[in-house]
Formats: C-alpha cells, structure tokens, sequence
C-alpha cells in the first residue's frame, strides 16, 4: 500500500487589536526597563546575557575583532575615557548605552569582546576541548573562559550593591569560587551588612530562609562565614544563634566554630564554660590552645593558663613565640618569677630565640617585686651578651628603682641612656612626673613638665592627670590654672576622673557634683572612679541623703560595683559622724556578699572605735580573719590603738603576739602607745622588749615614752644599761596624743 496523505488543517495565530494595541508599550522605554531589571537580579542578570552575548559569533579574524573594537569606541567614548581613568562602569549602564545606540552587533558580538569593556571583570583564555580543531584561531580566543575575582572587586561590589541581602548573597558566591578568599576588608564591609539584616528580620533563621528565597544554596560553609561574621562585628548573641542553628539544619560543627565559641565565652566572662568546651572538643588543634591561652593571659588566669598548656604539649602542639611572650610576662606581671623561669626554658628548649621583648619583661617582673638592683644586674646581663635596650627597658628600669625611691641610682640609669643616644620620649616624661609626685619630689615633676618645649614633646592626658595627681598630693591646689593655661588635653574619661577627684579634694564638692552631670550630657560612660567622685562631692557638699540614695541606686542597677564604691560613701559617712548609717550599709553589704577588701574592713572598724563600741570592732576584727581577710598594718594599728585607750593590755599582749606571726611592724604612734599601756601596767621586762624591737627596727621611742622608762623603777631592768642603749640625742618628739586614733582613712579618698 501507498502512503495516504492526510490533511492538515491550518491554524493562524494572531493578537487581538487590543493586544496589538498594548504591545505598542513594551517596545517602549526598553533599555530603562531592562537597566531597572538588570540592576535588581544583576548577579542572575550577568550569568545569563554572558553565555547569550558570546553564544553566536560571525565574526572571525583580527579585522573583525579590530572593527568591533572600533564600534564600540565610537559608540561609547566615555566609557573608554572611565576605563582609562581606572573608574567603575557599572554593568547596568554599559547594557544601556549599547540598547541606547543600537548596536547590532550585540546578538553576534563574543561575550570576551563586549565585556573587554568592563574594567571591574578580566577574562582568562583557556583552551577548551570542545571548540573544533578546524578553526585555530576560534580555539585560542573563544575557548572557555574563567572569571577572575580580586579583593578591589568585591568590595567595590559590596559597596554598590542595591540591597544587603544581595551583598550577602553575592559574598557568599565569592566564597564558593575556587581558590579566592575574602580578605579583612570584605569581612568588614559584611559586619554592617549582617547588622542590617539582623535587624531587619530578627533571627539567624529568616535571613537564611530570604538567601534560600534568592537561589542561594545553604551549605556548612554558609554557617561557618556567617559565624566568622558575627564573631568579627562582636554580636556574640548571634554567635550562638548561629552555631545552634548549624545543628538544626543537620551540619556538624568543625573545630573552627567550636574554637569561636570557645573564644566568645571567654570574652564574655564564662571563662568555666570555656574551658568546659575546650575539654569537650574531641579533635583540637593549634587554634584551639592558642585562643585560650590568649584569653587567660589577658585574664592573668594562671591557673587554667598552666593547665591548658600542659595539654597543648600533651596533643603534640607547641606555643608560637607570641604565645610565649604573653604567657612569660603574665607570670612576671604577678611575681610569679619562680615559673617564669620554667617559661623562659621552655622557651630555650623549643628553639625560641631571646628577644630583646623577653629581656625586657624579665626586668619588669623583678621591678615589680622591688628588686631593682636584680633588674639592673639582668640589664647589664642582657647588654654583656650583645643586646641594645631600647627606650622601652630604660623606661621600666627607672621606674623601678624610683617606685623604690633609689631616686641617684634612677638617675644614673636615665644619664646612660642618654649617653647611649637615646632621647627620652612622653612615656618616659609622664613617668618621671608621676614617680616624682608620689615621692614627694613634687618640683622636680614640674621641672620635668617645664622642659616639654625644649624636648618638643605634647602633653597628653596622662601627661595631666599626673600634674593634677601632684597638685592633690602636694596640696598646691592654685596651682591647676597655671598649668591648664595653653594645654589642649582631649577631655576624656581619664581626665574627668582626675578632675572629679580634684574638685573633691580642693573643696568643691559642687564642682564635682556639675561635673559628673557634663559627663553624663556628653555620653560618657562612668567607671568606679566617677561614682567616687561624685559620692564623694555629694557628701563634702553636705548632700548626705541624696548620696546614699544614688548609692542605693547605684548598688540596685549597677552590679558588680568595686570594693571602692563600698567603702568611699561609708567612709564620707564616718567623717561626718554618720556612724550609725555607715555601719548598717556596711552590715547590707556583708549580707549582699558585696565585694569588700580590708580597707572597707578598716574603715569600719576606725568608725566602731570612735564611737565607742570597742567590743563590735573586736568582733569585726575577728570576722575580718575568718572571711578570709588577712589584716593588714593599718588595722592592726587600729585595733591596738583602740584597746590602748580601754587600757586592755590582755587583748594587746594578744594582738602583738599575732603581729608577730604575720611579720608586721606597727608605726610610730602605735608602739609608743604600747610601751607607755605595758609602763603603766607594771609590766616592765614587756616594755623594754618593744622598746628593744623599736630600736632593732632603726627607730627610736618618743619623748614621753623615754620619760616614762626613766621615771619608774624597773624590777628586774638594768636602767643604767637601757640609758646607754637607747641615744637620747637621736629621740623623735612627738607631739600627738597617745590616745589618739592612727588617721586609716586618709588613703580612702
């Protein structure tokens, strides 16, 4: 049989004349339509109408391209001018201008040719098996091509992208692209971004949803960026979301998020369950150690710090040479020179060289511990085996010996310095006019100050705060307008803080009290020291019921306040007779488990014993011991001083026995006070030990306690022998009264 043909029947498809009519408007204002297209899904936008510009090519040979390159140069004379220029060209206004001036070449022109143009992309050709072998010069030019990404890109990207969600999403693809890695400045850049869209949508969950709603793929690596992220801008609240939600969605987290929580814990003060996390992680490597050593260094941790060492060694993995340094001069910072030097062997043996950095924290540590004539001979160690000190070992050298008023041997250090070339800078300055004030050396820190204009040094604020530290030590108050005269100083926290205590300190209260409301107008943040200060105005400003009430207030929203706080408005409260008050605030915060330290304790027990209630500050001394406070001088010369004045010579005798357990020597006063009660008590063989133990000690007994020795007979005491043995002309006179209470409280303020 033949083949029957079938009919067909013919369908014509046509628009309606309203159809007709309305198509009229598409081809209308088309390259704004496609320019707002384009620049809302630009990313879409480019992947697609690359392959399409460079799909279908007619062109071949170097005249063609060379034509092309012509066309658009004509077409686009500015566009050549901003490449040259180095300038951005977005991609939106190069598809603009090319619709705007009908080029026909566009359907058939190669992608590599149009988007030569573009100075923000490059273009690399790689040969491609794909292409046929017939046409060389096709293989070598339109092969497959691969988008080179830069830093400059992608933050000029990031920065010009029309909405965070596509910044993030366009970050997040950089990411996944081989062998590129986003650099500080993009992470940066990120922080504000995922600020924005935490804000926006509220939780870690809807942001990763609205990625998911613009075809981005969710993978481990997503998690992990965002995490870096947050970690980067310090919102530690979504650190957690974010790792809480990695789990959620089926990913484990590796090591490195689990070394960001660990590192987030411990900036936020749980350092337990840091160092629960890092007991926890099962595979931990070198950025897990180093970050919690890190961490416990800047905490002065020492414990934990010999712990996570000892297992960091334990895995096989050794501190860096930073590590080192930070974990050494910890150890030397709290006098702890005895595993200092276990650190620095450890160091010896690792390999790690001896830095002029390790030297010099080795003579800071024994600085610290007052020994700076140990400090000086490691010093002359460190130049004998070749090593220069800089400005920096100089400046910690001097310091030590002055804290330890060894003021020629100070300037002897400060004389070779100067000798070896060095000039001394503003930190070395602020030093010598700080250690000066505290030594009493009150004109030689203003000569220092004096001689700024001929060093051409500027003062700073610790430069300031020193002079005013000064003027309140030497009492010279009118001296303040003379030396703020010309000195521009950036008024900040530190500064207010001085003022404050100045203002307190020179009688006016009031003056402290405005102050701190400037502080607060300027949206200062106050620290203890402003609460000081402004307690301290309240009450000198005889505002006594208005300072308690900002301190109740202070103890109800301010948690966690220091010792200082405690004991400054119990202290104004003692000096104004307020005895009854200071004591059941400090009653309060016995039961409150406030933070109080032997001077709120001395405080208290000065306030009990001008009172008259001898019997409550024997208790507290007694409480004092048995919370763990170890007494100090100040108390025991109170305390003795107390029970002198009842004539208590059991709880005396009682009290020098635990003196000298603790290795404590009393003042002056305080043994005076002693040797006349043990006189006056017929206790004669007593009395000549303590005045034997004051002479031991380089002092000797005042006036009226040689009188009273003199003048009673001494059973059992070879008068004769304690005349030669105590120097008459060498005695101190003393004015005071024996039965006056040791002034404890003027450290207070």
């Amino acid at each position: 049989m033949g083949k029957q043909p079938v009919r067909m029947r013919a369908v014509v498809y046509a628009l309606s004349p309203f159809q007709q009519k309305i198509m009229s408007g598409l081809w209308k204002d088309l390259p704004g339509k496609i320019s707002h297209k384009v620049s809302e899904n630009w990313i879409s936008a480019t992947l697609l109408l690359t392959p399409l510009v460079g799909t279908y090519t007619d062109y071949s040979g170097e005249e063609k391209l060379r034509n092309i390159d012509i066309a658009i140069d004509r077409v686009c004379p500015e566009l050549q001018r901003e490449g040259e220029a180095g300038t951005q060209v977005p991609f939106c206004k190069l598809i603009n201008m090319l619709w705007r001036h009908n080029l026909g070449f566009l359907h058939s022109t190669s992608r590599a040719i149009i988007l030569r143009a573009l100075p923000f992309m490059s273009f690399h050709h790689v040969s491609s098996p794909e292409v046929s072998s017939n046409d060389k010069s096709q293989n070598s030019c339109w092969g497959k091509r691969r988008l080179t990404i830069t830093p400059h890109i992608v933050h000029s990207t990031l920065l010009n992208c029309p909405s965070d969600l596509i910044a993030l999403s366009f970050f997040l693809w950089c990411a996944k692209q081989p062998n590129y890695f986003h650099n500080a400045q993009a992470f940066d850049c990120m922080v504000n971004v995922l600020t924005q869209l935490t804000k926006m949508y509220g939780t870690l969950r809807r942001i990763v949803e609205e990625l998911q709603n613009v075809g981005c793929v969710i993978k481990p690596q997503t998690f992990l960026l965002l995490l870096r992220i947050y970690w980067r801008g310090g919102l530690y609240g979504m650190v957690f979301q974010t790792f809480e939600e990695m789990g959620t969605f089926g990913f484990t987290p590796n090591a490195f998020a689990r070394n960001v929580i660990i590192d987030v814990l411990f900036k936020i003060g749980q350092v337990d369950v840091a160092i629960k996390v890092l007991k926890e992680t099962r595979s931990p490597n070198f950025l897990t150690f180093n970050i919690a050593l890190c961490n416990l260094c800047k905490l002065s941790d020492l414990s934990n710090i010999k712990d996570v060492s000892r297992r960091m060694l334990l895995e096989g993995y050794y501190p860096n040479d930073r590590t080192l340094e930070m974990i050494l001069n910890c150890f030397c910072k709290r006098g702890r020179l005895a595993e200092g030097y276990q650190v620095l062997g450890l160091m010896i043996t690792l390999g790690v060289s001896v830095s002029v950095n390790v030297w010099s924290i080795l003579i800071d540590g024994f600085c610290q511990l007052h020994q700076p004539g140990m400090a000086n001979d490691l010093f002359k160690k460190m130049r004998g085996t070749g090593y220069s000190p800089n400005v920096v070992i100089y400046t910690t050298l001097i310091k030590g010996f002055l804290d330890s008023q060894m003021v020629s041997a100070a300037s002897s250090i400060l004389y070779r310095m100067e000798a070896d070339g060095y000039v001394p800078d503003l930190v070395l300055c602020n030093v010598l006019i700080d250690c000066f004030s505290k030594n009493g050396r009150y004109d030689d820190a203003f000569a220092i100050f004096a001689s700024f204009s001929d060093r051409k040094l500027v003062p700073d604020s610790y430069t300031f705060c020193s002079l005013l530290s000064n003027i309140c030590l030497s009492r010279r108050f009118s001296l303040l307008p003379k030396i703020a005269s010309g000195l521009a100083v950036e008024l900040d926290l530190v500064v207010c803080n001085a003022l404050l205590n100045y203002f307190c300190k020179a009688g006016y209260p009031m003056y402290a009290v405005e102050l701190y409301d400037y502080m607060l107008d300027r949206d200062f943040t106050p620290d203890k020291y402003s609460f000081v200060g402004l307690l301290s105005g309240l009450c000198g400003a005889k505002r006594i019921d208005e300072a308690v009430n900002v301190y109740q207030g202070l103890i109800t929203y301010c948690p966690g306040l220091d010792a200082h706080v405690h004991t400054i408005i119990i202290d104004r409260l003692i000096r104004v007779g307020k005895y009854q008050k200071a004591i059941t605030l400090f009653r309060r915060a016995l039961i409150e488990k406030y933070p109080l330290d032997v001077v709120a304790y001395n405080v208290v027990i000065y306030g009990l014993l001008k009172s008259g209630r001898i019997g409550e500050a024997s208790n507290l001394y007694s409480q004092m011991k048995e919370a763990g406070i170890s007494p100090n001088a100040c108390t025991y010369n109170l305390i003795i001083s107390g029970f002198c004045k009842e004539r208590d010579v059991k709880m005396v005798k009682q009290l020098m026995q635990d003196i000298r357990e603790a290795e404590i020597e009393l003042d002056h006063n305080t043994m005076n006070n002693v040797i006349k009660l043990l006189f006056k008590s017929h206790l004669y063989p007593s009395a000549l030990n303590r005045l034997t133990e004051i002479r031991n000690s380089g002092r000797v007994p005042d006036e009226a306690t040689y009188a009273e020795f003199s003048k009673r007979p001494a059973h059992g005491v070879n008068i004769g022998h304690a005349h030669d043995f105590f120097l008459r002309g060498k005695l101190l006179v003393d004015s005071s009264s024996s039965d006056d209470l040791p002034d404890v409280v003027a450290s207070v303020g």
